[in-house]
């Protein structure tokens, strides 16, 4: 069936379920989707592209200035999915096009070039995320957790009566994304007040990102229509945890589909103790040696590096990555290789990233490890957190394994790795890169420089 052929038998469909507009979306830096609604009627000429954007108006797109040209919409028609609350709206992934050819600062268009070299090479990249964020409701002293009943303990993770309080939330999303065929396999309340993690089935990393863009807006629909506020923020109270997106990754062979991650254990599990094939540990290795310019984009805003800590003010250990480093089953180091999956976990990402940016850099990063051969070095295997006991204002130090890393400790420092990291520019190539980060610099500088109460109040009687 020719793409002329499908489009008309899709509308048919389309119009037979009752939908009567379309979204064909993308996003912007942030990885916000942004699209005009279209009547059913002209379906048609929406999937050729009939919408016009002028995308120099939003935040990170390029062609800034009122003479530049419009980009062109075209959606995927893989991507199709009908709002399984409101059957009257019908919602498709695009690409952009400018002047007839994939725009390049384009997210979607950046990761499926990632995704086209790593093609050449014969495999792909299969994603899945776990998905944490926050859900609050407004009360008379600010923002609290939705339970009438909040946890009154140390922390609320896993806590059933939490989540049974939770479920006329809850059980809508869940009935949501089956009805997708997402297959969500859990769901619990997580370590915050108000805080909550869906999981869900992996998929190839341009499929999950679409999805992961749409689920964001379907959590927060489904929050707003119950009169409640669903935060993607990193990191929203400073005694809390943060929300992450770990993900978890894994090589497939184009040709047959195979896990390369499960292979046999290669030679370098018998010097490094960890049964994982010798392809594995070359991605991680690439990940490792990319950690720096890799984390400006996993976590993209000045708030999310007040996670990335060993404690802070919370009450114990804040379970988040804080060293450049792998190990087996240790969740204080950036990179796991967990037992009970054949995968490399990178556990930094939080729930605010771009995640057709990531997911871009990630398999490149650890495509450049594979090409090399390269060997990431020993696992650490210990509480990393307990490195961190003498202080000091370098990011690494010498451990017995030799020179250690920290994961960067703000959005400064990544984004100065980021801007010297050859791979940024081949991979979102050199305007882009100078968007992205001329656009978080100013972010930090706007977030740094700005004076709050709190602040004022600790300091201004005690100098």
């Amino acid at each position: 069936m020719n793409d002329q052929a499908r489009v008309a038998e899709m509308k048919a469909d389309l119009v037979a379920r009752g939908v009567k507009y379309c979204f064909a979306t993308y996003v912007d830096i942030h990885g916000v989707p942004k699209a005009k609604c279209v009547p059913i009627e002209f379906f048609e000429k929406m999937c050729a592209g009939s919408e016009l954007f002028t995308v120099g108006a939003m935040e990170g797109m390029g062609l800034v200035g009122p003479e530049k040209d419009e980009c062109a919409a075209i959606p995927d028609l893989d991507s199709l999915i009908v709002l399984p609350w409101d059957p009257e709206y019908a919602w498709l992934a695009s690409d952009l096009y400018y002047h007839g050819e994939p725009y390049a600062n384009c997210s979607r268009v950046i990761l499926k070039n990632a995704l086209a070299k790593a093609a050449e090479r014969g495999v792909g990249l299969n994603l899945g995320v776990e998905t944490e964020f926050y859900l609050l409701r407004r009360s008379e002293t600010g923002l609290a957790a939705p339970q009438q009943q909040p946890h009154r303990g140390l922390c609320p993770a896993y806590d059933v009566h939490q989540t049974m309080q939770s479920m006329p939330y809850l059980t809508p999303m869940v009935d949501a994304m089956n009805a997708l065929e997402w297959g969500v396999y859990s769901f619990d309340a997580e370590g915050g007040q108000g805080q909550y993690e869906f999981d869900f089935a992996y998929a190839n990393a341009l499929t999950m990102s679409d999805r992961l863009v749409f689920w964001r807006f379907m959590v927060k629909t489904l929050a707003q229509s119950q009169g409640l506020v669903a935060s993607f923020m990193p990191k929203p109270f400073s005694g809390d945890f943060r929300s992450g997106a770990h993900f978890n990754m894994s090589l497939y062979d184009l040709a047959s589909g195979e896990n390369l991650f499960a292979a046999n254990p290669g030679a370098m599990a018998q010097t490094h103790g960890i049964a994982f094939p010798d392809i594995g540990y070359h991605f991680v290795s690439g990940l490792l040696d990319h950690a720096g310019a890799l984390t400006a984009v996993t976590c993209p805003t000045h708030n999310s590096y007040k996670g990335l800590i060993a404690q802070g003010e919370m009450a114990d250990m804040s379970w988040a990555p804080v060293l450049r480093a792998y190990g087996a089953n240790n969740r204080s180091a950036m990179l796991r290789l967990p037992m009970n999956r054949p995968c490399v976990e990178n556990r930094a990402p939080d729930i605010a990233c771009n995640f057709y940016l990531a997911s871009a850099f990630s398999i490149a990063a650890g495509l450049e490890g594979v090409a090399a051969a390269k060997d990431p070095g020993a696992p650490m295997n210990d509480n990393l957190y307990l490195r961190l006991d003498r202080p000091t204002a370098f990011d690494s130090f010498e451990t017995e394994l030799g020179s250690v890393r920290r994961v960067p400790r703000t959005l400064l420092e990544a984004l100065q790795h980021f801007e010297a990291d050859p791979l940024a520019s081949a991979v979102f190539g050199a305007e882009f890169k100078d968007i992205y980060l001329g656009f978080k610099l100013k972010e930090w500088d706007r977030d740094f420089y700005r004076v709050d109460p709190a602040e004022r109040d600790r300091v201004l009687d005690f100098l």
